[in-house]
């Protein structure tokens, strides 16, 4: 292994990306930034049954969404997203090809290698004698490895088999006694009882590697200096580590992340939480959020500090301070983070994301104004403090484009009061706001003007802004009465006014 940084992140062609393997990626990135190096993108697709067409295309485009940046990988990875397939495009680097299905040729090669230093052997044992093993093994209560039956055969009976026609698969020939001590960098040294390890497949049938194969191949001719994954791989680091050195090669640094688990202390699914990176940005987080909290799951800066940009995680982080106990995923957390960096946010672009949420809101009214960039953009102005995710904006705010409210008119009586009480009082506001002046139409003063005479004429502040705030929204929560009528404007705030006079 050469002294280069170079991490990656090598995903399965497989459906979508899941909020821990967007946590993966990014302490990928983190720590081949951190530490002045690379990081590159490899497409594990190689089993070809679990392949979901247009998935790579996908994970490419919510990648390039969040923030991570690749420096090495499929063409793909340079904009090029809405080609056919990323094995028409020319790769990005010079450890290619970076999509395994294509690197077939490489793993046959090594396959051979290990073959004639006898560190493999081909296993002619069927399906069905495997199934038979295994059920007797668990019978007899013993832990169901294969027992080797082919490790031994000689060079003749196995080339005489194979000249048969016989199928067979390639199997790592392993240590059979002692111990193996592998290294984590954040866990340190383990032990592994290496007659707890069987001869595991390397090369199916058909000729394609295993996981567990390519991905030693392809890290060590990659040059891959840190492998960075979840810590249920520790269980594979002792296969790993033997077959590097069965190939005589260095093993990279190992780095296995906690586990990332829900509120009840369950592993994330579909099945109980939101776990798909495209779900969360649908809902309306912005990918700083989601890659500023995804940062603190197992991982914190120095101090308090919570809000961080990703240059200034890269700053500051250092993968020795990875903790190694399992991280809770809170989606309060997440939100709390969410509506800090909407909030950040400077108004024309919140307008910009907000809007694909507000398309129904926009469906209920015929006026022209309410569907202005003017109009809307007062209506976002007003609800950003209470936003926790852009999708909030159109159930917050669909009382501002409605043209005709529907609400009971008892809802306009405030507390032990009466209706002919909240009209009197919707009628004395209905004089107040008409005559205010249009320069003075605005939150502040509005306010002013109408305390100010609440206050001077003794009368409750509840009996004038409920009605008010009712007949404006036909909610009971909104936001202050104040605030929707300078929204709204003069001219519709006297006429909703109005209505709800009507209607007592």
């Amino acid at each position: 292994m050469s002294d280069k940084i170079r991490l990656r992140f090598a995903p399965s062609p497989t459906g979508f990306l899941h909020i821990g393997s967007l946590r993966t990626v990014l302490y990928n990135y983190l720590i081949a930034k951190s530490l002045g190096g690379i990081l590159f993108l490899r497409i594990e697709d190689t089993d070809s049954k679990r392949e979901v067409e247009g998935a790579v295309e996908k994970l490419i485009e919510i990648l390039d969404w969040v923030g991570i940046k690749f420096d090495e990988g499929p063409g793909s990875i340079r904009g090029t997203t809405n080609a056919a397939h990323p094995n028409e495009n020319k790769d990005v680097g010079d450890y290619g090809p970076y999509i395994q299905s294509r690197r077939l040729d490489i793993y046959k090669k090594y396959t051979q290698e290990l073959l004639a230093k006898g560190e493999a052997y081909p296993c002619f044992c069927t399906e069905e004698r495997l199934i038979k093993m295994r059920a007797d093994a668990e019978a007899m209560k013993k832990p169901p490895r294969y027992d080797r039956a082919c490790r031994d055969l000689s060079k003749e009976e196995v080339a005489k088999r194979i000249a048969a026609g016989e199928k067979y698969v390639i199997r790592h020939k392993l240590p059979v006694a002692g111990e193996i001590t592998v290294h984590d960098e954040l866990r340190g040294d383990i032990k592994f009882n290496l007659v707890d390890l069987d001869d595991y497949v390397l090369i199916k049938s058909n000729g394609i590697p295993v996981y567990q194969f390519a991905v030693v191949v392809d890290d060590h001719l990659m040059e891959t200096s840190h492998v960075v994954r979840a810590d249920e791989w520790i269980s594979s680091l002792p296969k790993n580590i033997l077959l590097y050195k069965s190939f005589g090669w260095e093993a990279p640094k190992f780095i296995h992340l906690p586990l990332v688990l829900d509120k009840n202390g369950g592993k994330l699914s579909k099945r109980n939480n939101d776990v798909a990176v495209e779900d969360f940005r649908a809902k309306g987080y912005l990918p700083e959020a989601l890659l500023n909290y995804n940062a603190l799951l197992g991982w914190h800066p120095a101090g308090e500090k919570e809000i961080f940009s990703m240059d200034e995680a890269i700053a500051e982080f250092k993968y020795q301070d990875i903790g190694t106990s399992p991280a809770v995923f809170s989606a309060e957390k997440l939100d709390y983070l969410n509506g800090i960096y909407i909030r950040k946010k400077e108004l024309p672009e919140l307008i910009a994301l907000c809007k694909p949420y507000l398309e129904e809101n926009l469906k209920l009214t015929s006026n022209e104004h309410k569907k202005s960039d003017q109009f809307v953009g007062k209506v976002i102005a007003l609800e950003r403090e209470r936003l926790k995710k852009l999708s909030e904006i159109g159930e917050h705010t669909k009382f501002f484009f409605v043209d005709n409210l529907s609400y009971d008119k008892a809802m306009l009586v405030w507390k032990k009061s009466t209706p002919e009480s909240a009209r009197a009082s919707l009628e004395d506001l209905l004089k107040i706001l008409e005559a205010i002046v249009d320069a003075d139409w605005e939150t502040e003063k509005i306010e002013e003007i109408v305390v100010k005479y609440i206050k001077d004429n003794n009368k409750g502040v509840g009996d004038y802004l409920w009605p008010m705030r009712v007949a404006l929204t036909g909610e009971k929560a909104s936001p202050s009465p104040f605030e929707m009528a300078d929204v709204l404007g003069k001219s519709e705030t006297i006429d909703k006014i109005k209505k709800a006079i009507a209607k007592l």
